[in-house]
């Protein structure tokens, strides 16, 4: 099997080892969820499947847009993306047993749902850790040329729904998400919307966040607008799939779950904003 990026042991090891400490770094707070836990031997197996399913995608347009090795061919994005997963359910499946959340009382159904709910964020955290924590120098040579491409509009959303799911994941277990809809009026909601609206502006055009002249497009105050409109459309959808997946909008009702995903937004905004500018690999120079 051919590659275009030969690594060495050294390599292999030094990447695994940034991984591990990303995995861990961006998921510690969903391996000590309680709501996980459950999530794992409670939801049918058909929407734990579509949850990996979705988690491969997420990690394929990662890696292909935002990753270590954005000169890489599509075969490798696949091979990696996959890498990505296996090391996720073992990093999942190490915690959780030393933890004493797994033992050899339990179904293996249970066990490999609880591993496999954990895993997903885990393996998430993995790709943006192997990408992100290297030293200068491990990029490699070449990303330039495809710097334009990937600050392309579809590129740049997948990035940040990459960023939203990262953060907003943490929080959609949660009973505080439903407690919070359910509590507040329709007037608060409409606020926590338009903080949500305002906190990606600000994070995209106001603060000067490292990599906002690369990453942001901002030739006409549309294009601005346009960008800031996507970036909060992207937080609400990554908030509706967090919450569906973790079983959280079973049986709401419309108003509910709009509520939920308005209250879920408010990370995952953060998340797709802040993501599109800090979770790409810095082109060599810059």
């Amino acid at each position: 099997m051919n590659f275009s990026h030969q690594r060495d042991v050294a390599q292999s090891l030094s990447e695994y080892g940034r991984g591990i400490a990303g995995g861990l770094m961006f998921s510690l707070p969903l391996l000590y969820t309680m709501e996980v836990w459950w999530a794992g031997f409670t939801l049918h197996p058909l929407r734990i499947l579509a949850y990996v399913a979705s988690t491969y995608v997420l990690l394929v347009l990662y890696n292909r847009f935002a990753g270590l090795r954005r000169d890489a061919t599509w075969r490798e994005v696949f091979i990696d993306s996959v890498e990505e997963m296996g090391l996720g359910l073992v990093i999942a499946a190490v915690v959780l047993w030393v933890t004493g959340r797994l033992d050899a009382d339990m179904s293996r159904a249970e066990i490999a749902g609880k591993v496999v709910m954990e895993a997903m964020t885990v393996a998430i955290g993995v790709s943006v850790g192997t990408a992100q924590l290297g030293g200068e120098g491990l990029e490699d040579e070449g990303v330039e040329g495809d710097e334009r491409w990937s600050s392309g509009y579809l590129p740049q959303a997948a990035i940040g729904l990459c960023g939203a799911v990262l953060f907003v994941a943490n929080v959609a277990p949660t009973e505080e998400i439903e407690v919070i809809a359910m509590e507040s009026p329709p007037g608060m909601l409409l606020l926590l919307a338009l903080a949500s609206i305002l906190l990606g502006a600000l994070v995209l055009h106001f603060s000067e966040v490292h990599g906002h002249h690369r990453h942001v497009v901002r030739d006409t105050w549309l294009l601005s607008v346009r960008g800031i409109v996507t970036t909060y459309a992207v937080a609400l959808f990554s908030a509706w799939l967090c919450l569906y997946f973790f079983g959280q909008l079973d049986g709401k009702p419309p108003p509910m779950v709009l509520a939920q995903c308005v209250v879920a937004g408010v990370p995952a905004v953060l998340g797709a904003s802040a993501g599109r500018l800090l979770l790409q690999v810095r082109a060599p120079g810059t």
